[in-house]
């Protein structure tokens, strides 16, 4: 471009840097805001090879977009990052101008850091949702702070007895993560009260050099780990849960690596996220604690029977959110009969269980003072449900044991047993046949209406023969339906029918849920004797 073109005025007037290059590729305009944008007066650059004054350009994506609009004649905009002398990222339009190219371009690094560092904290918390109750998780964290908020790290986090544990540590030069990793080994120990890291468990963020550390630190690994490693800076920023503070992130920079403010704002904001949720995995931790010693409290060991052996399985969901209501119950009646009850209240939490603990006493009381059958169990509690104005929901099964003088010389027994809206009782033979599954309709909740109609079952089972209740939670999944929970249930008793009645129990736990339900499991087992 002519420096006497009248469109001189208005590319100096332009907010963004302006280069006008000729068909040979030579630099021809430089207006003002390109000079200060690339630090260079226009003298220098006026009449240089665009190659050569940019050589970096001949393999980089700006070179490229550079050829292919002289090629096509087509505009093209291209975002990257120029090392070394600038170590900036640009935007640049690039534009066909006769036989050459003009060039329009922003240093756009500001805004590809923030853009970072919010893409950070979004995977910053992604991972936070994702599995913060796993040890594994929080040891991972320092693999997405680095480089992006330092060149190394170390993440501490205090632990049940309240002492602090480096958990988590990551180098973004991967030859010098296991300095890193003999590092956390060791210092903790080696700090004193004044080091930055027990400062920040106090609540004080803590910016210091390297080498203040270092004089600290006496004689021994600890400082000869920091010396190997070199740190120009650092910084220690606690991790801070609702009421107390949960841990201490460390960020530290290699020499010569300067912090701007932004990224102390955003290494905060990391660090009260993290704090955030080892405090809510902490609270949950203790709900799942209450819900799961409230249960087994109320989950007392069953009567033993002369006619049968009982055995009772409980395993709490691994969610805390859903642990509570289902219970479990064995007792012996007035006439002598066994009955068998297995229930889940509607909900997951504290509540459901304390509503379990109150439904289980009513039927229990219920059945020992009147010697009814399931039916009026049922009955007699749906009723006393309404009249103490409980507001719970419930299902449940209840099977009752019976056996005359008659039947007991032939080694038989009668179940007699009805639902409300529970699952059906499995049934294995003594030869570890199933017994064939009858039509089943699961009849109306308990709470819904007291009035409501029940009916009861009756089957004869000989001596040897294995019934098992259960809850929901041992054949549901999230990503199957009922009826192949059943079958896989139908499967595995077959497989397991020649097993004592506790390898039993524990077995189907084991096979069907993995040793972790995504909700609780109650299961009560009866094996008639002969």
């Amino acid at each position: 471009m002519d420096e006497q073109d009248g469109a001189v005025p208005f590319v100096e007037s332009l907010p963004v840097g302006y280069l006008a290059i000729d068909g040979d590729w030579r630099i021809t305009y430089v207006n003002g805001a390109a000079e200060r944008v690339l630090g260079q007066a226009r003298a220098e650059l006026v009449g240089c090879s665009v190659w050569e004054a940019y050589p970096d350009n001949e393999r980089n994506a700006f070179g490229r977009a550079y050829r292919e609009v002289t090629r096509t004649g087509q505009p093209q905009s291209v975002e990257a990052w120029y090392p070394h002398p600038f170590d900036r990222w640009f935007r640049v339009e690039v534009v066909p101008d006769g036989a050459g190219i003009a060039l329009f371009f922003t240093d756009v690094t500001d805004r590809r850091a923030a853009q970072e560092r919010l893409a950070l904290l979004a995977r910053v918390t992604a991972a936070l949702v994702s599995s913060m109750d796993d040890g594994r998780a929080v040891a991972r964290l320092p693999q997405l702070l680095v480089p992006a908020l330092g060149d190394w790290c170390v993440l501490t986090v205090v632990d049940a007895d309240g002492r602090p544990v480096d958990v988590g540590w990551w180098h973004a030069d991967p030859d010098r993560r296991d300095l890193v990793a003999r590092y956390a080994a060791v210092r903790l120990p080696a700090m004193p009260a004044t080091s930055p890291v027990l400062r920040s468990l106090l609540g004080e963020t803590v910016v210091c050099r390297a080498e203040d550390v270092r004089g600290m630190l006496g004689p021994g690994r600890a400082r000869d780990l920091l010396a190997a490693l070199d740190p120009g800076t650092g910084m220690t920023i606690p991790l801070r849960g609702r009421d107390r503070v949960l841990g201490v992130l460390t960020l530290c920079f290699d020499q010569g690596r300067e912090t701007a403010d932004a990224d102390l704002l955003v290494s905060r904001q990391v660090a009260d996220r993290i704090g955030l949720a080892l405090d809510n995995a902490r609270l949950f931790r203790q709900q799942r604690q209450l819900a799961e010693e409230l249960q087994r409290s109320l989950l007392t060991r069953p009567a033993q029977h002369e006619s049968a052996q009982i055995a009772v399985r409980y395993a709490p969901a691994a969610e805390a959110a859903r642990i509570g209501g289902d219970w479990y119950d064995a007792f012996r009646q007035p006439s002598g009969a066994l009955m068998l009850v297995i229930g889940d209240v509607v909900g997951h939490d504290t509540a459901a269980a304390a509503a379990m603990g109150q439904l289980r006493a009513l039927l229990r009381g219920i059945a020992t003072y009147s010697d009814a059958g399931p039916v009026e169990v049922l009955r007699g509690l749906d009723a006393s449900m309404a009249q103490l104005a409980l507001g719970t929901y419930a299902t449940a099964a209840v099977a009752r044991f019976e056996q005359t003088t008659e039947e007991a010389a032939r080694g038989v027994t009668r179940m007699r047993w009805t639902n409300a809206g529970h699952l059906p009782p499995l049934v294995v033979h003594p030869d570890g046949t199933l017994a064939d599954p009858a039509a089943w309709h699961g009849e109306l909740l308990l709470g819904v209406d007291p009035g409501v109609v029940r009916t009861e079952k009756v089957m004869t089972l000989a001596a040897g023969s294995t019934v098992l209740l259960y809850t929901d939670g041992l054949v549901e999944r999230r990503d199957g339906d009922l009826d192949e929970g059943m079958e896989r249930l139908r499967q595995a008793a077959t497989e397991l029918a020649g097993t004592s009645l506790d390898e039993l129990c524990d077995q189907l736990i084991d096979r069907l849920v993995d040793g972790r339900p995504e909700d609780d499991v109650a299961l009560v087992a009866v094996r008639l004797r002969s």
